[in-house]
Order: structure tokens, then sequence, then C-alpha cells
């Protein structure tokens, strides 16, 4: 799940960021910014609820 959902926002991250003209580059950082950052927010959100 948590791999799953990383790598769909990587590619839908860097699909818009290419869609408005961004060079393709630049779109794969913002990318691989976006996939740490709801990497992050998944992990914690699981982690939440198995504390419960």
């Amino acid at each position: 799940m948590l791999i799953l959902t990383a790598m769909l926002t990587n590619s839908l991250v860097t699909n818009l960021c290419m869609l408005f003209g961004v060079e393709a580059e630049t779109a794969s950082n913002i990318g691989f910014g976006a996939m740490i950052i709801a990497a992050f927010i998944v992990y914690s959100r699981m982690t939440r609820h198995r504390r419960k």
C-alpha cells in the first residue's frame, strides 16, 4: 500500500508538471519530493491506527 501510493503520487505529480510545461528533470524532482511527502503521510496514518 505504501509503495503503491508513493509510486502513483510520483507519476501523477510528474505528469501534471509536464502538462503545465515544466522541464522533464524539474518535473521528476518535484514528483520525487511529492512521493516522499505522500509516503510519510501514509506511513504516519498506518502507524497511528496500529497504536490504538
